[in-house]
């Protein structure tokens, strides 16, 4: 029997349901919020794996039938996930995997489904209340309900869960996850705020996942299963003792080595030495290699963590708030548009600028708006293996890599001016050639001066810094500038990108309970202390955009035309626009508003263009000077040609001073003439004037 439950939430409908459908999964429910409707399902492996990671996976799907369409391609099904699916697949799991207990290695899987979507309510949100609601029904041991909200900003008035039209207008937005009492995921952009209104939105969203938190108990309360029973699998006591005996001294020696590759190698050879130091000791215990390996990286996480937290060093000797070494190049690759090499520590990011027309924007068809639409800026993150010194297959892009791409992509996209000042379609590539953490951060600070050195006239230079965290009961410890080691075996990674003047992107998440504002905002400000000191060093490299772009990159010249002259400019089947294009080797794009788009390498060939399409298109003007040719005579006058099909009459009168007794004897079929129109009567018949013209070369 179902059970449902309809509250009012941020002034519209929200209705959770659970036990009409998906009875079969370990838990199910729908949730509604306006016209946009999901379904959450978790089922659960009943036996744990042997796999050294917790195995869960979230799948989020749009439906097309969910707004009213047929997908695309030769197929008409839906295929591969977008990238809206992916990022927003990547939420889900962010948020959840976190709370499972540790030790708990059953295979999970969490599958939402947007059945239905208004085109104002975005499903993300609803994904992970259904997905928390569905495991706290479920038979999982996951510990308490968790809620998401998206937060806007409206004539300085904080929003929650503003509709996609709302967004348009909005400063921020930031999709913010949490629980009762604490905040465990932040995702997001904005467009320059402060750390103070970044801190006060988490604020205001966390009183509304309090609110969705408290409708979920409602539901979950009555329904519950029962938890499945389970146990972490634990380590020989004499195994643990035997490890630590003969490692701890070793791994405590090899944190202090600042190089990763030789850290990275101390290690390794100390699990092999360790493992064939105690071959035959503990023959009888199944998976007894693994065991050691656990064993050794607790070790290591326990002396990582005391180690900053007593003596406030860093594996590569650093104080907590140091920033990394960093060098930039610019303009290192000489036939890109644009071109930039960031490196920080041991992560380095080569980021490349291409520009190109509008031709070249991506095309996005959604469920959340009923027309294709486009996208005219992308930034695209490469992770590859060789960047960690390993062997892995080249496949297409992981989800990791897109994560870290739309957040870097975020983190710029509000500094670029607006299109029609600077109607390029900009791709940046970011790839990845050294990694030891913070790649992503290292891709906007290269993307940033990409961008600058190709020309793009951006508002502002963008940085970012990832911020980590150390937490042992009343001691902590944030970390400014955060390595691989300190991500792993830490307590938050928190990502902040942006300018001099405020935050345009971030990315939290938190593996403890109880991050304190206080906390939070001396994170903040260290955040913005590390930001300014990296945007310094950037500075003396490019301190703002280049004056001219790449002489490589394309030259688009717009033009607003009246769109009822479109027709003309293509000509019959595209007869005149391809002319155009032919003879002068430029591109030329036309929209439906009016708007002409000309671009090409060569600024001649764009200007030609640019003058053969403003001849067809410009409307004939009491009082200007033409030079037109003359297409017929006739005994009372000749007939010019202005403007392409345009043609009017110079009176015989009209032809010069005094009596002309035939028209042949001042003009002939074929010469140019230059004549002045001197009047358009009712019905749109022009006059034009030769005597005239010629007086007003004589006065000038």
């Amino acid at each position: 029997m179902a059970t449902l439950i309809e509250r009012r939430f941020a002034g519209r409908a929200l209705i959770l349901e659970s036990g009409r459908m998906a009875r079969q999964a370990d838990g199910a429910v729908l949730v509604q919020f306006g016209e946009t409707v999901i379904l959450a399902a978790v089922v659960a492996d009943r036996k744990p794996t042997k796999l050294p990671f917790f195995p869960l996976t979230v799948e989020y799907r749009e439906k097309s039938y969910a707004a009213g369409k047929i997908p695309g391609g030769f197929f008409k099904r839906e295929g591969r996930p977008s990238e809206k699916e992916i990022l927003s697949a990547r939420q889900i799991d962010r948020s959840i995997r976190p709370l499972f207990p540790k030790g708990f290695n059953n295979e999970i899987q969490v599958v939402i489904y947007i059945l239905s979507a208004d085109q104002e309510n975005d499903a993300d949100v609803l994904g992970l209340i259904g997905a928390s609601a569905a495991l706290n029904l479920s038979s999982v041991p996951f510990p308490y309900p968790i809620a998401a909200v998206r937060v806007g900003r409206l004539d300085g008035e904080w929003v929650i869960n503003p509709t996609f039209q709302q967004l348009e207008f909005s400063d921020v937005d930031i999709v913010v996850a949490g629980s009762e009492d604490s905040i465990v995921m932040v995702e997001g952009g904005a467009l320059e705020i402060s750390e103070d209104e970044f801190v006060a939105a988490l604020e205001f969203a966390h009183r509304g996942i309090r609110e969705l938190v408290a409708i979920q108990r409602e539901l979950i309360q009555p329904l519950a299963k029962p938890k499945m029973e389970w146990s972490p699998t634990e380590p020989n006591e004499e195994l643990v003792k035997r490890v630590q005996s003969l490692g701890s001294r070793r791994v405590d020696e090899a944190l202090t080595l600042p190089n990763k590759e030789e850290r990275n190698e101390a290690l390794s050879a100390l699990r092999e030495d360790i493992i064939g130091e105690m071959a035959g000791e503990f023959d009888e215990i199944e998976n007894y290699g693994e065991q050691v390996n656990e064993v050794i990286d607790q070790i290591e996480y326990e002396t990582l963590r005391t180690q900053i937290l007593e003596k406030r060093e860093r594996v590569d000797g650093r104080k907590p708030e140091e920033v990394r070494a960093i060098s930039c190049e610019v303009g290192l690759l000489p036939r890109t548009h644009g071109s930039a090499l960031f490196t920080r520590g041991s992560t380095q990011s080569m980021a490349v600028v291409t520009l190109g027309t509008s031709r070249d924007e991506q095309r996005i068809d959604t469920i959340d708006v009923l027309q294709e639409t486009s996208k005219s800026f992308m930034l695209h993150y490469n992770f590859p293996p060789f960047s960690v010194g390993e062997v892995r297959p080249f496949r297409g892009p992981s989800r990791r890599e897109i994560g870290h791409g739309a957040l870097a992509e975020r983190a710029l996209q509000s500094l670029l001016p607006p299109y029609e000042d600077f109607p390029y379609t900009i791709r940046i590539v970011s790839d990845i050639l050294e990694s030891n953490g913070s790649s992503s951060m290292a891709t906007v600070c290269g993307g940033s001066l990409a961008l600058m050195q190709a020309g793009v006239p951006v508002r502002a230079a963008c940085a970012g810094v990832a911020m980590g965290l150390i937490k042992e009961a009343d001691k902590v410890e944030i970390l400014t500038d955060i390595m691989g080691i300190e991500d792993h075996l830490g307590d938050m990674d928190f990502k902040v990108a942006g300018t001099s003047k405020g935050i345009t992107s971030v990315q939290m998440d938190i593996k403890i309970e109880g991050l304190s504002t206080e906390l939070l905002r001396e994170a903040m400000a260290r955040a913005r202390e590390a930001r300014l000191h990296i945007l310094d060093i950037m500075s003396r490299t490019l301190a703002e955009p280049r004056s001219s772009l790449s002489p490589t990159a394309p030259r688009i010249i717009t033009l607003q035309v009246n769109p009822e002259k479109i027709g003309e400019v293509i000509g019959p089947k595209g007869k005149t626009i391809r002319g155009i294009e032919e003879e002068t080797g430029a591109e030329v794009n036309i929209e439906d508003s009016g708007l002409i788009t000309i671009s090409s390498i060569s600024g001649e060939a764009g200007e030609r263009a640019r003058e053969i399409v403003e001849s067809i298109v410009q409307e004939p003007e009491i009082g200007r000077v033409y030079e037109g040719v003359v297409k017929n005579t006739t005994s009372f006058g000749a007939f010019v040609e202005i403007l392409p099909g345009v043609e009017a009459l110079c009176h015989i009168s009209e032809l010069e001073e005094g009596r002309v007794e035939k028209t042949e004897d001042v003009v002939k079929r074929g010469d140019k003439v230059k004549v002045k129109l001197i009047s358009i009567d009712d019905r749109g018949r022009m006059r034009l004037s030769r005597r005239a013209a010629m007086a007003a070369e004589t006065s000038d």
